[in-house]
This record gives C-alpha cells, structure tokens and sequence, in this order.
C-alpha cells in the first residue's frame, strides 16, 4: 500500500465513529445501515452511511445487496495493509526495548547483593 493510501486509512480512522462502526462490524459481523445506526442514538441513518462510505472508499469495509438493504463488513486484510508497513517501522524500537528489559531482569545482581526489596516471608 502506497504512504498516501496509508495516511489515508489513518486519516479514516481518526473519527470516533468510524472507529465505532469498525468495532461494531468485527464484533458482529455483517451489519445494514439501519443497524449499524440504533448503535448511534444521536445519528441517522444517512450520516452512518456517510461514515461508511469513508471506510468502503478506504478499503476498509465491504459492501454486498441483499434486497433493498446494502449489508456492510469489515475487510481486516484491507486494514492490514494500511497497518503494517507502520507498524513494521515500530516494531524495530520495541524489540530492542523488550529485549533490553529482558537483560535486566534477568541479570544476576552485582557483588552477590540485591538492591531490591525482597516481600516478607
């Protein structure tokens, strides 16, 4: 995935809602506009539909008729896509940081002494 389609899901994802909606549809499956909205009690339909036109321009949902209803899902590899190259450039610090905590736990400690406090037996 390219850095602007990238900043763009970042971009998607920086709305609450559109986070929610996200949620909603991993948890539960696929959902229709109406339902996705009675999780919204301030919201109508047609800005839910908005917010899923966002996520479905982004990649990161999935459309499908049935009837009269557009029933949406989440697409996790579309997300996965957009995730991991920056994730990837994280991963480096956090290796080396637990690998590095893992040293100093595991040291034995200098001279034979403790300097931490052991609990009471």
């Amino acid at each position: 995935m390219s850095p602007d389609a990238t900043d763009e899901v970042f971009r998607i994802l920086a709305d609450p809602t559109r986070r929610r909606i996200l949620d909603l549809l991993a948890a539960q499956g696929e959902q229709s506009v109406g339902a996705l909205a009675a999780a919204f009690p301030g919201l109508v339909a047609s800005g839910i539909s908005k917010h899923l036109m966002a996520l479905r321009a982004a990649g990161l949902v999935r459309a499908r008729k049935e009837g009269r209803n557009q029933l949406y899902r989440l697409d996790p590899d579309a997300l996965h896509a957009a995730m991991a190259p920056w994730l990837r450039r994280y991963e480096v610090f956090w290796t080396d940081a637990l690998l590095r905590l893992r040293d100093v736990v595991e040291e034995p400690p200098a001279g034979g002494r403790s300097d931490i406090r052991q609990p009471p037996e």
